[in-house]
């Protein structure tokens, strides 16, 4: 019994010694083992398109909003949050139809030779943040939690600023200390919580609105005899909260742009049109582009943009014609094509773009082909190649010089049957 009990003794111990070597080895001190890992990833870290987990463009991917050491310039969140639509819901599930749909985009075939540029191998690093877990009970919850997950995004340093080893090579890059973000939506209510967020960096924006609908509706045009300050906050209405429940204003006056519209408007006149103009939109119709062509419309939203402000570009998919890209909330016939749309993104290059969604991406209006969320994910690409472009200095320089020049003050574009008193702050 003695000699079992000892030999189980040393077999014990023999067996921890075992354990303890192995969990404290590393195996980057072995330059054998380091030399297998190199393999190993050589053999199986490169996805097909159609193999590996879900992120955007097969992006590293990274639950950003609680990893604090994980480092980026360009984050793309997805703010899944579909309660505030007027028509059709579904666009919560649009992030996930968005990344999948981007499954063959990579990094090694990322060159746009739109652009002569390829986004995901230059400067930037870009990851896929996940989505914000937004509460789908309470839109006033919802919308402070997505603008508190957007603040935190915006609160770290970038990746180019951080990996600056001098005071000197700071200051280079100081222009891009703040990170800038994508969001794959999810309905346009999302905007209101970007704008919020953004404000808090950059001030007020302009705004690059392409979209079939204006958004900058006051709620009562939205007519019924129940009332709460809950209906307020609607897809079609945040761009009037942004310009009148705060102050100062999000947006910046009298320079921002609709583009692609042909909504239907409330009652019987230009009302809705007045307003707009009021609260200091240019707007560019969708079958404008039918008598001065894609060239037209990029200098005519140039012009109004001008060339300094910060820009937050928001892209709702209904901008596009449901003929083509059916998987949206508020289908709009007569919209433009994804080619036009993909054209007139390319002639912006040059905006100094500090933020950018994509939204009312509604898969289950989709078709099998999944063509809505393709655009979607191409337009995503298009705007991560601006970008990213723009953070080039030499790249920069040649933008500037093809930009217009027009950048209109508080009182510029009113004329006298618009020139009416502000709209008074309802909330």
């Amino acid at each position: 019994m003695l000699l079992a009990t000892l030999l189980s003794l040393l077999l014990q111990g023999l067996r921890w010694q075992f354990v303890d070597s192995h969990a404290t080895h590393d195996p980057k001190s072995s330059p054998k083992d380091a030399a297998r890992i190199d393999e190993l990833k050589r053999k199986w870290t490169t996805d097909w398109a159609f193999s590996g987990i879900s992120t955007f463009a097969h992006l590293p991917h990274t639950r950003c909003l609680v990893d604090l050491d994980q480092k980026y310039d360009i984050a793309i969140i997805g703010a899944p949050f579909d309660t505030a639509v007027s028509y059709r819901p579904g666009a919560r599930f649009g992030p996930r139809a968005i990344r999948a749909a981007s499954a063959r985009q990579t990094s090694f075939r990322g060159f746009n030779h739109r652009a002569g540029f390829n986004p995901y191998e230059n400067w930037a690093t870009i990851i896929d943040c996940g989505d914000i877990p937004v509460i789908p009970f309470d839109n006033a919850l919802a919308l402070e939690q997505m603008t508190d997950a957007l603040e935190e995004l915006l609160s770290r340093n970038s990746n180019i600023y951080d990996s600056a080893a001098t005071d000197a090579a700071k200051t280079l890059v100081k222009d891009k200390k703040v990170p800038k973000i994508v969001t794959l939506g999810g309905d346009h209510t999302v905007a209101l919580a970007a704008l919020r967020a953004l404000n808090k960096y950059h001030g007020p924006l302009a705004v690059l609105h392409f979209d079939a609908h204006l958004d900058t509706w006051d709620p009562i045009k939205y007519p019924s005899a129940w009332s709460s300050d809950q209906v307020k906050l609607n897809h079609g209405s945040m761009f009037w909260l942004a310009q009148t429940a705060y102050d100062p204003p999000l947006i910046f006056p009298n320079a921002s742009v609709h583009a692609g519209l042909r909504t239907r408007l409330s009652g019987v006149d230009f009302d809705d049109y007045h307003d707009d103009t009021r609260q200091g939109w240019y707007r560019i119709e969708a079958d404008e582009i039918d008598d001065v062509g894609v060239q037209g419309v990029v200098a005519a939203i140039l012009d109004n943009l001008g060339k300094e402000l910060p820009v937050y570009l928001s892209v709702d998919i209904d901008v596009i014609d449901p003929g083509i890209a059916p998987g949206t909330g508020t289908p709009e016939p007569g919209g433009w094509t994804t080619r036009e749309m993909i054209r007139i993104l390319r002639g912006l290059e040059g905006l100094n773009l500090v933020g950018a969604d994509i939204v009312e991406v509604a898969p289950a209006y989709d078709g099998p082909g999944e063509q809505t969320a393709l655009a979607a994910a191409q337009i995503v690409f298009e705007i991560l190649t601006s970008m990213v472009k723009q953070g080039v200095q030499e790249e920069r320089d040649k933008m500037q010089s093809a930009r217009g020049s027009r950048h209109l003050n508080v009182d510029e574009g009113k004329s006298e049957s618009t020139a009416q008193a502000p709209i008074k702050d309802e909330l």
